[in-house]
């Protein structure tokens, strides 16, 4: 279970499907307001600096996982899991690094291709190469769904907000295939320091020679 999820966080193609995130047409803000909640959604993103919170990871098949999330925008992020969940996910210089510590093995795919790059984004665009399909305003929270305007077909992701104060909760990601996976954040604070060597990749494989040859 926690693999498969593993693949749809990583994998899924930054975004769009058949409509299975929103809860259909009933729920679709009209034009000019979905201008304004896209309009206030990147204005947080683009005065977001840093971000730490826990959080929950679900797959569509009941499986989860948890950890903790460092964003350092732009360009920065680092997933830390919980044990027995042996993974590290590090996005920097426009990569993104997965490390499988049950696999031993490590892997490195472009920002670009990963939903999580439309959150690193400077400035957070949602118009151009990134096309929003779906604006929602329900009980204090923003939901707004983009997937990549040239591929469509990759998947897409959901980003939930709640409105007063705006604060990131929850994004939801679709991937080509279908599967759906769900991150929660809950405890977090902003406007933290981070050391930039957190978010530097040193594959584990590579550090345990240095240390047999010592």
């Amino acid at each position: 279970m926690i693999r498969m999820k593993r693949r749809s966080l990583l994998s899924a193609a930054a975004l769009a499907a058949p409509p299975l995130l929103g809860r259909g047409a009933e729920a679709q803000t009209p034009a000019n307001s979905a201008a304004e909640v896209v309009g206030r959604v990147e204005a947080y993103f683009n005065t977001l600096t840093t971000l730490r919170a826990r959080f929950l990871q679900t797959a569509q098949g009941g499986g989860s996982a948890q950890g903790t999330a460092y964003i350092w925008r732009p360009s920065r992020m680092r997933f830390e899991y919980d044990p027995p969940e042996q993974t590290l996910l590090i996005a920097a210089d426009a990569q993104f690094f997965h490390w499988d510590g049950e696999l031993r093995q490590a892997s490195v795919v472009p920002l670009s291709s990963t939903p999580l790059g439309v959150l690193l984004r400077s400035p957070l665009r949602l118009t151009g190469d990134v096309t929003v399909s779906n604006v929602e305003r329900a009980g204090g929270l923003l939901r707004v769904t983009v997937h990549r305007t040239n591929n469509a077909g990759e998947g897409r992701i959901q980003l939930v907000l709640e409105e007063e104060p705006m604060q990131l909760r929850q994004w939801v990601v679709q991937d080509a295939q279908g599967r759906i996976t769900r991150v929660t954040l809950t405890e977090q604070r902003v406007g933290e320091r981070f050391d930039p060597f957190l978010f530097a990749f040193n594959d584990p494989r590579f550090r345990e020679r240095l240390e047999q040859q010592r």
